[in-house]
């Protein structure tokens, strides 16, 4: 247990982002011609992540998720995984995808140590689904969310963004996924930063309007408990195998609860997804900085994490790009 300014809580869980690429353009993430791409000198090497994961580790950390950009585009990332299952004291590794590449890669993430997979579609018409990613092939993440079923990458959470005026109308059939398919779905609320600032007042849906529509439909949610370390609160219809899950960092902050670092590609620590504060990890790492100097690094972004809401004004800098953070 930490304790910060604010009070004590436990931050056991640390993101990575081990690239800024995507394989798609998602209109609420990245301009059509994509982002700047940092350099390969820019980027964390995976001897560079495996130490800090270790820092990181000694400070009660035991859960680590790898990220992007997309991960599955950056050679090695099974090995990765590998390497870092082997770190003594980590409970979990886990993945967060687009699913493209999902059904190649499926198999050597499990047999790596992979524990469990996110999958994000917003949307379940094919057509939707090129038009938003610009060229992706929903085809493709439904056979890798298969894949990953066959190879016991469970549960496979699907993170679905809500977005009034473009897949409001597929809640039921997302909803219906978790009845006749077993899925779990979790229906997230749109952050207002980077490219999706410009989204936000049109589109913004609040998780409270989700559940009424669901429970309008289908009938009362019961609460239930799913394996995981996030902020999602879930639960389930009547005679459903899967869940429901709400992640809503704008209409019911979780910011007093929240257990998570992040590490960008380019080697910054990020206290927190909505404030712009970042420390720089990569330049000691990489100029002889001991484990203890970069431990006190780590230490200094565990005290820097807000206890309060910081979307609630939505004043979010619009250069923030999520591409680069990890989500």
């Amino acid at each position: 247990m930490h304790e910060t300014e604010n009070g004590a809580r436990r931050i056991n869980y640390l993101r990575v982002s081990v690239t800024d690429r995507c394989n798609l353009r998602c209109r609420y993430c990245m301009p059509p011609g994509g982002i700047p791409q940092q350099s390969h000198d820019q980027i964390l090497r995976y001897e560079e992540i495996e130490r800090l994961i270790q820092i990181a580790m000694s400070l009660d950390v035991n859960h680590v998720r790898i990220t992007g950009g997309e991960p599955l585009v950056r050679l090695g990332v099974p090995e990765l995984v590998a390497a870092i299952a082997s770190i003594p004291g980590i409970e979990e590794v886990s993945l967060t995808t687009n699913g493209i590449l999902l059904e190649e890669f499926a198999r050597p993430l499990a047999e790596a140590g992979l524990k469990r997979i996110n999958v994000s579609l917003d949307t379940l018409n094919g057509e939707k689904y090129s038009a938003h990613t610009r060229g992706g092939s929903l085809s493709a993440v439904l056979r890798g969310i298969e894949a990953a079923e066959r190879e016991g990458l469970m549960p496979i959470k699907v993170n679905v963004v809500a977005l009034r005026g473009f897949n409001d109308d597929e809640v039921f059939d997302f909803t219906h996924k978790t009845l006749a398919d077993g899925w779990h779905v979790r229906f997230i609320e749109i952050m207002p930063f980077g490219e999706a600032v410009s989204w936000f007042a049109g589109g913004y849906l609040p998780a409270t309007e989700i559940r009424e529509m669901i429970e309008a439909k289908f009938g009362e949610l019961l609460p239930q408990k799913v394996v995981g370390s996030g902020p999602a609160r879930y639960w389930r219809l009547a005679g459903a195998e899967g869940t429901i899950g709400f992640i809503s960092p704008i209409s019911a902050g979780y910011c007093a609860s929240c257990n998570r670092l992040r590490l960008t590609a380019d080697g910054r620590l990020i206290p927190c997804l909505a404030a712009e504060d970042e420390i720089d990890v990569r330049t000691p790492l990489r100029h002889g900085a001991t484990d203890d100097e970069l431990a006190m690094l780590f230490r200094t972004a565990i005290e820097r994490k807000p206890m309060a809401q910081c979307l609630g004004d939505h004043d979010v800098s619009a250069s923030r790009k999520m591409s680069r953070t990890g989500g």
